[in-house]
């Protein structure tokens, strides 16, 4: 069975504040740990009310020194807002206190709105060529320093931080495979070209001293509960939640409410359509199949699971019953 990692977004409900949202995600990773999930990644967006996860190294700080053996990553630090040396230095202070359990996801989205790029000072007009360069700089300060070198990351230098490159299109599978870095796709809110992007990234995938095979880790929203259609009445918080975001309107986690789908228009369809067409939603039995389905169609090497629920209570059931499920199939296997 591949494994099974947990994307955190750090949800805001309705209802509820950021500090309560933090602490639901220490619960959630202590959870997480015991359910014997592989990773917890958290990640970085601005100005979004509804995620709390904004300052991701200070939030990831946290939840590894509430665990013990968890990975813990940022899934991921989007680059383009951040000096590298700067990046290499909060992830080598991680790395420093929790020895082989960090690792870094990589983006080259703003994650947020052009109001907050320019509030945080980035360079809207710069070309696709300097996150390429910028990684390359970033992981140059996570080797052993050299004598002589004038400009060093500490911490972070010789600290081992496995680095991921994350994307949506096919932008990033052909810089992880040039550089020879494991891949996550973000098929959980833009699955469009994710078969087109795992194609390229194995084909061209060159070993480096980091990976010796290409490995894909997919993103996948799953909302598990006791029966199908509680499933689907939780799981409208996140369609919502996603509605608002395209439709320009970001807020908390809304509420969850029945019959969402037969409310919608045409373009409300068309939108969680293109954005949480791999979702898998419904009891036991349909999240098995579809997981099953999904891991089968895709051959990832590994899933990334999220899941955007109003109710903390019922965000962790829905985990509890995928890692039963999970546990469940490598005995059968």
């Amino acid at each position: 069975m591949v494994p099974l990692s947990i994307l955190d977004l750090s949800p805001v409900p309705d209802g509820s504040d950021v500090g309560q949202a933090l602490r639901n995600s220490i619960d959630f990773a202590c959870r997480a740990e015991a359910l014997g999930y592989r990773r917890y990644w958290m990640a970085e967006h601005h100005n979004m009310p509804g995620i709390a996860s904004a300052a991701t190294a200070v939030c990831l700080a946290h939840v590894a020194a509430a665990t013990q053996r968890i990975t813990v990553g940022a899934g991921g630090i989007m680059l383009p807002n951040h000096a590298p040396l700067i990046i290499a230095e909060q992830f080598g202070t991680l790395a420093a206190l929790h020895p082989g359990r960090i690792e870094l996801g990589l983006g080259r989205a703003p994650g947020t709105d052009q109001v907050a790029a320019h509030a945080m000072r980035r360079d809207l007009s710069s070309d696709e060529g300097d996150f390429p360069r910028d990684v390359v700089e970033l992981m140059r300060y996570f080797e052993p320093a050299q004598e002589g070198q004038a400009l060093r990351a500490v911490p972070g230098e010789g600290q081992d931080v496995p680095v991921w490159i994350l994307g949506s299109s096919t932008f990033g599978a052909q810089l992880a495979a040039i550089l020879g870095l494991p891949y996550s796709f973000a098929s959980h809110f833009a699955p469009q070209m994710m078969m087109e992007a795992i194609a390229l990234y194995r084909e061209r995938f060159r070993p480096s001293a980091r990976l010796a095979r290409p490995h894909v880790m997919l993103g996948l929203p799953v909302c598990a509960a006791e029966t199908d259609e509680e499933a689907r009445f939780l799981f409208s918080s996140q369609q919502q939640a996603m509605l608002n975001i395209r439709s320009g309107r970001p807020g908390k986690l809304p509420r969850p409410v029945r019959d969402l789908e037969a409310r919608l228009d045409a373009r409300g369809r068309m939108i969680l359509e293109h954005t949480l067409g791999c979702a898998v939603v419904g009891g036991p039995e349909t999240v098995r199949r579809g997981v099953e389905e999904f891991v089968a169609r895709t051959g990832a090497d590994g899933l990334m699971v999220t899941a955007q629920i109003h109710d903390h209570a019922a965000r962790v059931r829905s985990f509890e019953i995928l890692a039963g499920l999970w546990g469940e199939m490598a005995q059968a296997a």
